[in-house]
């Protein structure tokens, strides 16, 4: 089966090569180190021990924060290879470990072709290589035991959805866990289920983001973009996906609430301009955040719809509203992470969709820290009753940051899984020498 996956690969790679080039049109990073995905770097390997941490995009980078930050202090001689699949992620990285120098390195993730992720492995040669969250490629963990790189999968989290999917190409995806070294899971559900693939062992550890410390500077930001927005209640919608923003935007037009302002952030920089040309056509007034001065700006009301098109600040984000809506849970796409939200203290609305993270969105709704709407027009209702009720938005902000702060020390006890992993692989490697 790995035999015809590799094929497939290979047969492929025209139409990928011409997917990056098409989605480069629109996100122009792209086109950008394209030798990379086939393992060709223009530069050595990093001298020394190596950690290779893969996370694939901004949600991955941003939950791999604590753990690279943990691995660099427990190791001093360790060096960081940090690997993405998405520009964005890569461009999340880079902002985040700016201040770490040549301790961290980035590069993308080669394609799951054999000889293309042997040659990765023979350049960085890492010591052990962590993937975050459900990463699981059938000839990278090949690959990985061929050339005695143990494997972990952490911060690991399988939904129902992806178990039946992992379960149907069993003959491929079986054998691939097998290969894995170990598994810090968040939840009970989670480890049950990446258990049922036949991975062993799998611990629960709970979740690294929770870990995730707020910059003084995104705080700071926040302050200064909602000085912008006087005499405004401010509800966010984060990290909406396509289909969403169409669905909160008619909901709006129909039932705006009073002295509001309403705040869209998609989760894709490419959709930014999409979004835009969206609000303008229901002929409510575009406030953009790359266009937007940092002073105070004339927001009269809910006419205005302010479209949050950075990125890197979705945490001042958070910090400038009064109620964060999360994302990618109106339509059946899973949903997103809420913890960011919780860390700053904002009450939290989310759809009926949370597939992907169902057990720490039903656990912060049972902590009261949450609300779960059933469609767009809910969100807009239950926002308009806690503006219309401080005493309960402020209780609810104290319990998503009570929520927060109870879940924090995954980092710590994934660290501790690592350990042996990574010290029995240097001594080893020195042993040979």
């Amino acid at each position: 089966m790995r035999w015809l996956y590799s094929l497939a690969w290979h047969l492929a790679l025209p139409a990928v090569l011409f997917r990056l080039w098409w989605r480069g049109k629109r996100e122009a990073g792209y086109r950008l180190h394209v030798a990379e995905r086939f393992g060709w770097y223009r530069r050595a390997g990093p001298a020394g021990r190596t950690v290779w941490i893969h996370a694939v995009s901004v949600g991955e980078t941003r939950a791999a924060e604590p753990l690279v930050d943990a691995v660099l202090q427990a190791w001093p001689d360790c060096r960081v290879l940090l690997t993405h699949m998405t520009p964005t992620g890569r461009a999340t990285g880079a902002a985040l470990f700016a201040g770490h120098g040549q301790r961290v390195r980035q590069c993308y993730l080669p394609y799951d072709i054999g000889w293309i992720v042997a040659r990765f492995l023979r350049h960085f040669r890492p010591l052990a290589c962590v993937l975050m969250e459900t990463e699981v490629w059938p000839n990278l963990l090949h690959q990985c035991v061929r050339h005695q790189v143990p494997v972990a999968l952490v911060n690991a989290r399988l939904s129902a959805r992806s178990l039946r999917r992992a379960q149907r190409l069993h003959a491929l995806m079986g054998p691939a866990a097998r290969k894995i070294s170990l598994v810090a899971a968040q939840t009970d559900e989670d480890a049950r289920r990446i258990a049922a693939l036949g991975v062993a062992p799998v611990e629960v550890v709970g979740s690294v983001k929770f870990d995730v410390a707020v910059p003084p500077a995104m705080l700071q930001l926040a302050a200064r973009l909602r000085a912008g927005m006087p005499a405004q209640q401010v509800l966010l919608c984060a990290s909406t996906r396509d289909g969403e923003e169409a669905l909160i935007l008619d909901a709006w037009t129909a039932a705006p609430l009073e002295n509001v302002l309403l705040v869209i952030v998609p989760r894709h920089p490419q959709r930014f301009d999409e979004v835009a040309r969206m609000i303008e056509q229901r002929g409510l007034r575009l406030i953009r955040r790359s266009a937007a001065d940092a002073g105070p700006s004339p927001f009269n009301g809910g006419a205005a719809v302010y479209l949050g098109d950075s990125m890197g600040e979705m945490f001042a984000y958070y910090g400038a509203c009064d109620i964060a809506f999360v994302g990618g849970s109106l339509l059946p796409l899973g949903g997103q992470n809420l913890i960011e939200p919780c860390a700053v203290g904002k009450p939290v609305l989310v759809g009926p969709h949370t597939f992907n993270f169902a057990a720490i969105t039903d656990a912060a709704i049972a902590a009261g820290a949450a609300i779960r709407c059933s469609d767009a027009a809910q969100v807009l209702e239950q926002a308009g009753r806690l503006f219309a009720d401080a005493a309960r938005q402020q209780q609810m902000g104290r319990q998503a940051l009570e929520f927060a702060r109870q879940h924090r020390g995954a980092t710590t006890r994934t660290l501790e899984l690592l350990r042996p992993l990574i010290e029995n692989r240097a001594d080893a490697r020195v042993g040979t020498r």
